[in-house]
């Protein structure tokens, strides 16, 4: 029992109506649930019993009464509507307006609600009346069901005064109109409905309507809709129904309403419209979208029909500004139909073969919401079989949108093996009579967006997005030049359509997580098809060369950020070097994405406290974490480190001077030393320094050391079940101590001892992310959690986790950009160079060329800085791939040759994102090294005072 939303064959439920619904070849009717949907329980005479269409009347209304006031205030004109205004508060934003119309949201209790509203604003009316400038305020109110009723009852909570359709021209023009009142219009279809018929009587009938929607048409543009100033549309819509308006209509209503203003029937009129119903592009054709809660109200704009437009609340979500009295409201309804389904099963034989006119009314009612039973779909829903068969299809791939060509070859492939493109009917996939180059992208992630953006700007190319979420799919292929784009649901582990896809793709992109890139290339070795991803090489993708070479297929790995760009501008760096023979003495590179400053500081500067880590994710939390656990191994000042993954937040470079206006700390990067060889740097004993590493902003590093060190990042400990996000911390810190923990402050503080220091930073970090208990937060922190945690992320009765994949569900949630946010990326080389110009005296420290190359990147409305510099680099190299530049194969990373390399950063720098380099001659090595090399001595130096 539920609201299915698949009973008018919604396409993006589909995939749960299949679930109710067996497929020819199986047999087994009985396994499939029955499916009843909350929507079609109804009484005998159709009206719905189930539902929460009163209460989306009462909070429509409220929003639309505040929408109204801000259109006005539009106007320049102010109304009961909004509290009183004087010098003393001055309005800068129409959001900094002092609201009196109450929000839904705003009260604790509809009582409450409705006692602020009579108080606040139907009070005032009475005594003040309304500016005399807008006329009398008329609200129109459509529909007849339960929707316009809780409108209408909201509405009686203001000093209003019913009116009639045939009264409005006299009750707008008369210039001794009460404007003490509200004046309420129920306009019922038969005000507006007419036919269209060549010698009907014109007049409005039910059954003939419903019988014959197409013989109707709605007059509601000039009857109605000019004389009101508010209308909250309650009235339902469906296709092959006439609308209540049309986009054209509104035009003809704005310039009626304009005239009647000259006549002296007030400004205003059809200046804010509440589509409760939220039909979009529906009853109201120009409706083009839903609202939010949170900005609940937009305006729309009519050319010169009207100079300020017209203000639109259209929020789809609303009983759930109600949620306390909305939810008792839809059990009251339920529990009755809960309690006969209940019977129903406890005692099946006594109510089999009953007649209809014995069974009770509930029955029946139940009998008449079934969608689907047994495995098949009710006699009244059969017409669904279409909408769910054209699902089925696009599932597997077969859709003639997602390369029309694939069902056959699906159906073909096992008796003549891979299909021949030129058997292909592709008609509709031709560009310039050649057939159009097809790149299959596996996964829609959060940095799927430019690459999209870049791979479909080119006409003669096709682009199928196959995700597990075919909403984020579908919202890719709504971009700007993604016309070219479609989008389908796939499940990866479903090898088979998988199998099929990758078969007709020219080019296989995956954004998938790295351990699935393994099994994705192994398809691609089997059709033969170029693989391209991000990701760093794994030993499981290593391992694949040989056959890669053999079957000609390319892997190219490492086109991101970093692994990627850094590569790319290291290469083409270093490669110009090499030509002037000049010998690499040190390399390092750093790079790292970060929330913009401006960030941290606001949220500092609004006392919110510090944002833990001063760090974002725009991307997997997982993977930040999982690197805080790699080991690392560089060469600095001519000694080779080695740190153990233990260590390695604790053994960082707390200065970093790769910015002349940020402070940032650096993290080792797993192990340089083979990028000698893969930059051909020379014999890495002939090379000084060698590091590669992440930036940060400073105390990154030993804030989540301590997280590591209470045991949020174990991998192999299990946390079997959580009562509550607030005792995650207390659950990790018992399972890495192996002996039980009490949950009371005392226990707590002197278990985190046993694994850390203690000190404000790490308990206001805890307190933040709200996985302490409130006690410790109330007692330790300066700072307020800063929302409520995500919900635990799988059922308890599922396996145990481990602390670092509930962490990492926390600072997904916890950490996450807000609208508005924006991040950076910095990357930072620094190659010094022997000088061919050295010093004359042997004893002076030689004269060296230190060689910058860095690039900085700031995230935008349209994507993060993370997602720009991942998804355009591996646009580039799969644009070099399709058109045949890239001759390697095999497992590859970019340096494989300059096709690849030149390609990205000819691509960046087209975009504004190139790198700027600079040089300059010092003494005794690089800025950067030598801030490392303190660094390390420094580590060295304490370490050896510990030992004393």
């Amino acid at each position: 029992m539920m609201f299915s939303h698949t009973h008018k064959g919604q396409s993006y439920n589909m995939a749960l109506l299949d679930n109710f619904v067996s497929r020819p070849a199986v047999t087994e009717q009985f396994l499939k649930p029955r499916l009843i949907d909350y929507e079609l329980l109804k009484d005998r005479e159709g009206k719905r019993t189930v539902g929460f269409g009163w209460f989306a009347g009462v909070a429509g209304a409220l929003e639309s009464l505040a929408a109204l006031a801000h259109a006005h205030l539009e106007l320049g004109i102010a109304t009961p509507f909004l509290a009183s205004l004087s010098p003393a508060h001055p309005i800068l934003f129409t959001h900094d307006i002092p609201q009196s119309t109450p929000r839904p949201h705003t009260h604790p209790s509809l009582p409450s609600l409705l006692s602020s509203l009579h108080t606040l604003v139907g009070d005032r009316i009475a005594h003040e009346g309304t500016p005399r400038v807008l006329g009398p305020i008329v609200i129109g109110v459509t529909g007849t069901g339960k929707v316009a009723q809780g409108a209408l009852d909201l509405l009686r909570h203001l000093p209003t005064q019913n009116v009639a359709v045939r009264d409005l021209h006299q009750l707008v023009t008369n210039p001794d109109t009460d404007l003490h009142k509200i004046y309420v219009v129920h306009a019922l279809p038969q005000d507006y409905f007419v036919q269209t018929d060549a010698g009907s009587s014109q007049t409005y009938s039910r059954d003939h309507y419903y019988a014959h929607p197409d013989t109707y048409e709605s007059v509601f543009c000039t009857k109605i809709a000019p004389y009101l100033s508010l209308l909250l549309n309650g009235a339902g819509w469906a296709r092959g129904f006439p609308r209540l308006m049309s986009t054209a209509q509104l035009i003809t209503t704005l310039h009626a309403a304009q005239a009647l203003a000259q006549a002296g029937g007030g400004v205003g009129r059809f200046a804010c419209v509440g589509d409760i119903s939220c039909d979009v592009e529906g009853g109201l054709e120009f409706l083009p979208r839903s609202s939010t809660l949170s900005s609940p109200f937009f305006r729309i704009h009519c050319g010169s029909a009207s100079s300020t437009g017209v203000t639109m609340m259209a929020v789809d979500i609303l009983p759930t500004a109600l949620p306390r009295e909305a939810s008792e409201h839809f059990c009251a309804a339920l529990v009755p139909y809960l309690r006969t389904v209940v019977q129903q099963y406890l005692t099946p034989v006594a109510k089999e073969g009953r007649e209809e006119e014995e069974k009770e009314e509930k029955e029946l009612e139940l009998e008449r919401a079934v969608v689907a039973s047994g495995g098949a779909l009710r006699e009244e829903h059969q017409w669904l079989e279409e909408p769910l068969g054209l699902w089925r299809d696009h599932q597997c791939g077969l859709s003639q949108s997602h390369w029309a060509a694939a069902a056959q070859v699906g159906a073909q492939s096992d008796s003549r093996g891979a299909a021949d493109d030129d058997d292909d009917d592709e008609s509709g996939n031709m560009a310039g009579g050649v057939r159009k180059k097809r790149v299959l992208m596996l996964g829609s992630g959060m940095v799927a967006g430019p690459a999209v953006d870049e791979i479909t700007r080119h006409g003669d190319v096709e682009l199928l997005i196959a995700s597990n979420s075919l909403e984020e799919a579908e919202r890719l292929t709504r971009r700007e030049h993604a016309r070219n784009a479609s989008a389908l649901y796939v499940d990866i582990n479903d090898k088979k359509t998988v199998g099929r896809l990758v078969e007709r793709a020219d080019v296989v992109v995956s954004l998938l997580p790295v351990p699935f890139h393994p099994s994705v290339a192994e398809l691609c070795l089997k059709h033969r098809k170029h693989l391209v991803t991000a990701s760093y090489i794994s030993p499981a993708m290593r391992a694949l060369h040989a056959r890669a070479l053999a079957a000609d297929v390319l892997l190219l790995n490492e086109i991101g950020l970093d692994p990627g760009i850094d590569h790319c501008s290291a290469i083409s760096l270093l490669s110009s070097l090499h030509a002037r023979q000049q010998r690499v003495s040190s390399f390092t590179s750093f790079c790292g994405g970060l929330p913009a400053p401006e960030h941290v500081q606001q949220q500092q500067q609004q006392g919110q406290g510090e944002i833990p880590l001063k760090y974002k994710f725009s991307w997997s939390p997982r993977g930040v974490l999982s690197a805080a656990l790699n080991r690392a191994k560089f060469k600095l000042g001519g000694s080779v480190h080695e740190i153990e993954g233990k260590d390695v937040l604790k053994e960082g470079f707390p200065e970093l001077p790769v910015s002349e206006v940020l402070k940032l700390e650096g993290i080792a990067n797993r192990d340089s030393l083979p990028y000698a060889e893969t930059y051909a740097l020379g014999n890495i004993n002939e090379i000084r320094s060698l590091v590669r590493g992440t930036i940060r902003y400073p105390g990154f590093s030993r804030l989540m050391h301590a997280f590591k060190s209470i045991g949020l990042l174990e991998t192999e400990t299990k946390i079997v079940r959580l009562h509550s996000w607030t005792d995650f911390a207390r659950s990790a810190v018992e399972a890495k101590l192996g002996v039980p923990v009490q949950n009371d402050t005392a226990s707590i503080l002197s278990a985190l001892r046993l694994l850390t220091p203690i000190d404000p930073e790490l308990l206001d970090a805890l307190a933040y992310l709200g996985i302490i208990p409130q006690p410790i937060s109330t007692a330790n922190s300066s700072s307020p959690a800063a929302s409520p945690p995500p919900p635990i992320p799988l059922p308890r009765s599922l396996p145990p986790h481990a602390p670092i994949d509930l962490f990492a569900s926390v600072l997904a949630y916890q950490l996450r950009y807000l609208p508005g946010e924006r991040d950076l990326v910095i990357l930072h080389h620094e190659i010094v160079t022997a000088s061919a110009h050295g010093a004359s005296h042997s004893e002076e420290e030689p004269e060296e060329h230190v060689h910058s190359a860095s690039l900085t990147v700031y995230g935008n409305e349209r994507a993060s800085a993370m997602a720009r510099c991942v998804g355009l680099p591996l646009a580039f190299a799969v644009r070099a791939v399709l058109e045949g530049a890239v001759v390697a194969r095999g497992v590859c990373g970019p340096g494989v040759e300059k096709a690849v390399w030149g390609r990205v950063l000819d691509g960046l720098e087209g975009v504004g994102m190139g790198m700027r380099e600079s040089v300059r001659v010092v003494k005794g090595g690089g800025v950067v090294e030598k801030s490392l090399l303190k660094a390390r001595m420094t580590l060295v130096a304490a370490a050896a005072a510990r030992l004393q």
